[in-house]
């Protein structure tokens, strides 16, 4: 047994004290397990944010797709930049609804915006729906990083099953508060790590950055720009622009939006993180280096890269500590989303389908429903083969269906309807499905369109008829409501 897998365990073990020792002093009813009591400031917040840019794809996806598709990888820099020039508008203003209408889930949004309960559970659902396979991620990552730092000393799926564990505990003890303090942690790690592997790793094999990159070029050529075909110019395009309307709709996103003392912590911390995404770019050498060093991954043995090569330059402690980061990127996002699902459950769905349920017994509820569904992510997990993006892509279009609705909703004077939103966002998540299950893309369905159409992302045709279906329900239920209230008048 070497430093490492003592270095992970101890880390794991840190976080599990502070996520539980996070609680002291709180009574935790739903409001302060679920989003701290509304009292967050831009130190927290912003941590809880950073916590969706820095998961179990900054070490894994980020570095695979650098490995293995070159230049199309710059894609999640540049969603992950313009995320918060969008968060910096639109959080703030759902920050003072919730504060004005006491809100603690995605789905009370739009519960409260629109005036209807079978909404919620709308949304709650598609959000479950979406945040399974995210958590699936952050366990697949935790599991082929901790597997992989402690020298196969501990197997992918019993790595999944100790950190699962782990969060389950601490999420059911503090909830937020657990994820916030983990969240300390976690990024000082991070910060420190891949800002020194980023730098080392390069000069160590190839004399520096520079020399690095004319080295693929030689070797690669075309390997670190867009290709002409499949992920061009168009693919980069429409990916970007889908990824961050999506980011915008994590319900744990929401939550941590939520729990901010003010608007101004929300603006801080949207002026801050795209600098803090930047070293991303460290990830994205490491990637490059391991072209060379560690040839060979394919397919998803490419999410392997980045711990491949720190396994041959590093010695096992040093190893241990990569691996304890790349934990802490499971643990604090898997956390939230755990917890925002939860809370959607109990608080949206049962809470509506029981409505003579205490707010004690809807706490108590969202609580235990975090180990039912971490087993569920767990069996998904150790069930299923797809890669890291493929897991994120598919996710983000999920949960982007419920972004039309959410824009309608600060219109002024909303025409949308519950019923238009509600056939809009189902129809979505539909087309989504459909061309997941049979690998549908816009190719496929429109094979005589040009080549820059054919490319972009197919996650378009879904929002597409979102948008389409919301209008044309919206104004027909729209003109029926109208024509009812005449009539009731008349008669």
């Amino acid at each position: 047994m070497n430093a490492a897998i003592y270095i992970i365990f101890g880390f794991l073990l840190f976080s599990i004290f502070l996520g539980i020792r996070a609680r002291k002093g709180k009574s935790m009813d739903l409001e302060q397990w679920s989003v701290g009591g509304r009292g967050f400031g831009t130190i927290f917040v912003f941590l809880l944010m950073a916590g969706e840019t820095y998961t179990t794809f900054t070490f894994l996806g980020a570095s695979s797709w650098a490995y293995g598709k070159g230049g199309p990888a710059l894609y999640i820099i540049a969603y992950l930049s313009l995320i918060y020039a969008f968060s910096y508008w639109i959080y703030p203003a759902i920050w003072k609804y919730a504060k004005e209408h006491n809100l603690m889930s995605q789905s009370d949004f739009f519960t409260s915006k629109y005036k209807s309960s079978f909404l919620g559970i709308i949304v709650a659902l598609i959000g479950v729906i979406s945040m399974v396979p995210y958590i699936v991620l952050q366990l697949k990552g935790l599991g082929i990083i901790v597997s992989e730092a402690s020298y196969g000393l501990i197997s992918p799926n019993i790595a999944v099953w100790i950190g699962a564990i782990a969060v389950t505990i601490y999420v059911m003890i503090s909830g937020i508060h657990g994820s916030a303090w983990t969240a300390v942690i976690k990024d000082i790690m991070i910060f420190g790590i891949v800002l020194f592997i980023g730098i080392y790793i390069p000069f160590h094999y190839y004399g520096g950055i520079e020399s690095m990159f004319k080295e693929i070029q030689v070797t690669k050529p075309g390997f670190l720009t867009l290709p002409k075909s499949g992920l061009g110019i168009s693919w980069f395009i429409s990916t970007v622009v889908m990824t961050v309307l999506g980011a915008v709709m994590w319900p744990h996103v929401f939550n941590a939006t939520y729990s901010a003392k003010n608007a101004k912590a929300i603006r801080k911390n949207s002026v801050i993180t795209p600098l803090y995404t930047l070293m991303l770019l460290f990830i994205f050498f490491v990637g490059f280096a391991a072209i060379g060093q560690v040839p060979g991954l394919t397919g998803p043995a490419t999410d392997l890269a980045l711990l491949k090569l720190s396994v041959k330059t590093f010695d096992p402690w040093f190893v241990g500590l990569i691996g304890a980061a790349g934990l802490l990127t499971a643990l604090v996002p898997g956390s939230m989303l755990l917890m925002s699902a939860s809370t959607s459950v109990a608080k949206n769905i049962y809470k509506v389908m029981v409505p003579t349920a205490t707010d004690r017994q809807v706490s108590i509820l969202a609580k235990w429903l975090v180990p039912v569904l971490s087993l569920i992510c767990v069996y998904f997990t150790l069930s299923g083969g797809q890669g890291i993006v493929t897991l994120l892509l598919m996710a983000y279009s999920f949960i982007t269906q419920l972004l039309p609705a959410l824009l309608f909703s600060f219109m002024k004077n909303n025409f949308v309807t519950k019923a238009g939103a509600s056939v809009g966002m189902i129809s979505g998540v539909i087309a989504v499905a459909y061309m997941t299950l049979t690998q549908e893309t816009i190719a496929t369905l429109f094979p005589s369109l040009p080549q820059v159409m054919k490319d972009l992302n197919s996650g378009i045709i879904a929002l597409l008829i979102n948008v389409v279906l919301t209008v044309i329900v919206s104004l027909v239920t729209s003109k029926s409501a109208k024509s009812n209230h005449v009539n009731s008048k008349t008669a």
